[in-house]
């Protein structure tokens, strides 16, 4: 059951207005009292709305606001769900900023409500919610003029036309003109996962299945002798590898066949418990990863019979079977083990373009971003800024066809005079694609974009898709009081008052 807590037409709370019990008020200039007011809260409550099936029976959930601002406070402090929870406990601000009238001494909820927040926002919603927030910040450079009219009316006006603009563009697809410039670029979020070795992955997959025979047998105790599973032979097997500073090829491969063949004993033995013992005895969890180990040792003992450590969808951890490796080739780390991120960059603002936990080739989705801004802006980019990963022959004739700029030396040899500007063009769109570059380490410096802790997928996705948003939320709150520190601000969705701080409404 949801019952809607931020109306169209409602008011706005005001910093000064949220009920201090120890005297005082907030201070406006706060950066969560800011932040609170350029958010679209009513935008984001009708999205988190679709989640609930039944509107009427059932226990009231939380408010879209402070689920969704509990989650942009978690990923913009990296804070853990209990501390997030205990941060928000203590601080009037950030309970004003997840929308509490008055300060609280009690926790506004459980932290094991924060999961609940990650499942319910999936992805899509964050990657809308940011299109909401970043699409009106990233239209600032052309749209400067349109800020001295305070008029909604005006605002609105320009919005359906901008829509009607679009989907003539769009319907057509005949290009109305060139703006700005798109800059593309791909990196790996890695989860926080034991660096896999076949080795470890084999010891540990045998350790799980002989506390599940442990589990199954306990009934069978004085009925049916224990068969016997060399658990401790086993054990020494791997420690005599695993403690070696360099082992060779050789003796790893025969530690490997090893494991292989403890582990094939242990799922007979399982499949033989299982027909006298009662399988209701293993947890979800148990069982989810009996099935995963099934897999990993047939992917194991294919790659090792066949000499290779290569295999389709390969299985690199048991408690999160989804992640896959991602080959980078960088210095740092040649192979990264999680989800690889590809976004585009227009004005400094991140847009995600696509998510996937099985690698991929980023060259295709060129096409899809350029259509995806056409969509967003009305237009097609003057020029694309990626990598030559990106400079293909398709992607060369689409920006051809389209009258797009594609960086990089056009096919063929150039002449002298060519060359020399060649090098001179090529020189600035290094210096300007080098900012998503810069938005990525900001990510993995600052937001914990370097790891994901989250261990169900949907829910890492959700939590890649907020750094996202937080981070595009904190380049907003940038721009927004470097251009304007004393002057009324008119957002899509809420103007504020800053001088005088009055009323604040919803358009």
């Amino acid at each position: 059951m949801y019952k809607a807590k931020e109306e169209k037409h409602k008011q706005i709370l005001l910093p000064h207005e949220f009920f201090l019990p120890f005297g005082g008020q907030l201070d406006s200039e706060n950066r969560w009292a800011k932040l609170a007011l350029i958010i679209p809260w009513y935008e984001i409550e009708k999205r988190y709305m679709k989640n609930f099936k039944n509107m009427k029976a059932g226990q009231v959930a939380r408010s879209a606001r402070l689920a969704v601002g509990s989650l942009i406070i978690q990923n913009r402090c990296s804070w853990s769900d209990v501390e997030t929870l205990a941060q928000i406990t203590e601080n009037p601000y950030l309970q004003y900023f997840i929308g509490l009238p008055r300060f609280q001494k009690e926790a506004p909820f459980n932290a094991s409500l924060m999961t609940y927040f990650r499942q319910r926002l999936s992805k899509e919603i964050i990657n809308e919610i940011n299109e909401l927030i970043a699409l009106e910040a990233a239209k600032v450079k052309k749209d400067d003029d349109s800020h001295n009219d305070s008029s909604g009316s005006n605002n609105k006006k320009n919005d359906s036309a901008t829509e009607n603009k679009n989907l003539k563009t769009k319907e057509s697809n005949v290009c109305v003109g060139h703006q700005g410039k798109l800059i593309l670029d791909a990196t790996c979020t890695p989860a926080d996962v034991h660096y896999p070795t076949d080795l470890w992955l084999l010891n540990e997959s045998r350790e799980k299945l002989e506390i599940i025979i442990d589990i199954l047998h306990a009934p069978l105790v004085g009925k049916q002798v224990k068969p016997r599973n060399y658990r401790n032979k086993a054990r020494r097997n791997y420690l005599n590898i695993a403690k070696s500073k360099r082992p060779g090829k050789k003796k790893i491969r025969k530690a490997i066949s090893q494991q292989l063949g403890y582990v094939k004993r242990d799922l007979e033995i399982i499949d033989k418990l299982i027909k006298t013992s009662d399988f209701k005895l293993l947890s979800k969890r148990q069982v989810k990863d009996l099935q995963v180990i099934h897999e990993i040792y047939r992917q194991q003992l294919e790659m090792f019979k066949s000499h290779l450590h290569k295999i389709e969808d390969r299985i690199v951890n048991i408690s999160q079977p989804h992640v896959r490796p991602i080959v980078r080739g960088k210095m740092k780390a040649e192979v990264e083990f999680g989800a690889k991120l590809a976004i585009s960059l227009v004005n400094g603002f991140a847009f995600m373009e696509e998510l996937s936990w099985d690698n991929f080739n980023e060259g295709i989705t060129l096409i899809q971003s350029v259509e995806r801004y056409l969509i967003r802006f009305g237009c097609y980019p003057e020029a694309i800024l990626a990598d030559k990963i990106y400079r293909n022959r398709d992607n060369i004739r689409y920006c051809k066809g389209l009258g797009i700029r594609l960086n990089g030396p056009r096919l063929g040899r150039p002449s002298d005079s060519e060359l020399s500007e060649q090098q001179r063009l090529e020189r600035k769109d290094t210096g300007e694609r080098n900012s998503v570059e810069g938005k990525f380490g900001e990510g993995k410096r600052f937001y914990g974009l370097n790891r994901i802790f989250t261990r169900l997928s949907d829910t890492s996705e959700t939590v890649i898709a907020m750094q996202i948003l937080v981070m595009n939320l904190g380049k907003r709150l940038r721009l927004l009081f470097e251009y304007f520190p004393k002057q009324p601000y008119i957002s899509k969705y809420v103007v504020v008052e800053q001088s005088s701080l009055k009323s604040v409404t919803v358009q």
